[in-house]
């Protein structure tokens, strides 16, 4: 994505304010559509995407089990699968993620029992081994390990950064964490225990605690905080995995508008909207209502603050 300048917009007048809005909203939502649809079809996003492809899918309680583990993975896998596929290695010390693996081998078409165990079943199928259907006999422990846990080539990554001045804009974005109901804390890139997240939504407080991972582009600080404050305010704990990727839609989109209406270059959310959204860029338009409210009390606030 090119980084472009972009000149802060205002909505100055109070009789035409909402409709300003709404139709400057609209407008910058086709834009981010295109935006979607050229990132899908980017070499950048091919190689991402075949690389996300060669990761397993896992259960859902598979799922459950590596996030009781270890709840900041992102991307798990075998250990000798990260050395053959992917060129990296697990690093010393570092302890496994034990999850389920289907245990599947040719079974009786009669009695349904394997070769191990047809021997002591009563059965007279003549049909050969050879023509012996596979099928699940049951489960077995197997160790997998997360990203954060190897080293070696890098994975290839969408630049889903932020860019431009938020030297105003990020600290009145901080200082109206009160008025939206929010605790923010930032943390340091040595303390950061959610892998490669840029922030996260905590929801086991009294209020909703937004973290942020320190660095130096305060412009995608800015958004990053955007982003989350949109989780605090529309999603609560969220388990169900279709309805998490709508969410994160709604919530980057949030960051995209906000941003955008503060003179940064926020082009880039739409590689991460093409990440989440796969083709289903309709999400955009199915929650238009709840994006645009949401991003017209953040920017309300900080309008109120500046």
């Amino acid at each position: 994505m090119t980084h472009r300048h972009r000149e802060r917009v205002g909505f100055d007048d109070a009789d035409t304010r909402a409709d300003e809005m709404h139709s400057t909203f609209e407008t910058w939502f086709d834009d981010l559509r295109e935006n979607v649809a050229a990132a899908q079809t980017s070499e950048q996003f091919r190689e991402w995407l075949d690389v996300q492809s060669r990761f397993h899918d896992y259960s859902h309680r598979n799922t459950l089990l590596i996030t009781l583990q270890c709840p900041d993975a992102t991307n798990v896998a075998g250990y000798r699968t990260w050395q053959q596929e992917f060129d990296r290695h697990v690093a010393e010390g570092e302890s496994a993620i034990w999850i389920w693996a289907p245990i599947i081998v040719p079974v009786c078409p009669s009695c349904e029992t394997s070769k191990k165990y047809h021997v002591d079943e009563e059965c007279d199928d003549d049909t050969p081994q050879s023509e012996w259907s596979d099928d699940l006999v049951g489960f077995r422990p197997v160790p997998v390990f997360d990203i954060s846990q190897t080293e070696g080539e890098p994975l290839p990554e969408l630049d889903t950064t932020a860019h431009g001045d938020a030297e105003r804009l990020l600290p009145t974005l901080r200082a109206i964490a009160d008025d939206l109901g929010v605790t923010v804390r930032t943390i340091a890139p040595s303390e950061w225990d959610h892998g490669d997240a840029r922030g996260v939504c905590l929801y086991d407080a009294e209020q909703p605690t937004v973290e942020l991972r320190d660095r130096a582009n305060e412009a995608d600080l800015a958004t990053t905080l955007v982003h989350e404050y949109a989780h605090a305010l529309l999603h609560g704990g969220i388990a169900d995995s279709d309805e998490r990727a709508k969410r994160e839609v709604e919530a980057e989109a949030v960051a995209y508008v906000v941003g955008r209406h503060f003179g940064l270059d926020t082009s880039n959310s739409a590689f991460y909207l093409a990440a989440w959204a796969d083709a289903d860029v309709e999400t955009l338009q199915e929650r238009l209502g709840r994006i645009q409210s949401t991003a017209s009390r953040v920017i309300d606030a900080v309008e109120d603050a500046l």
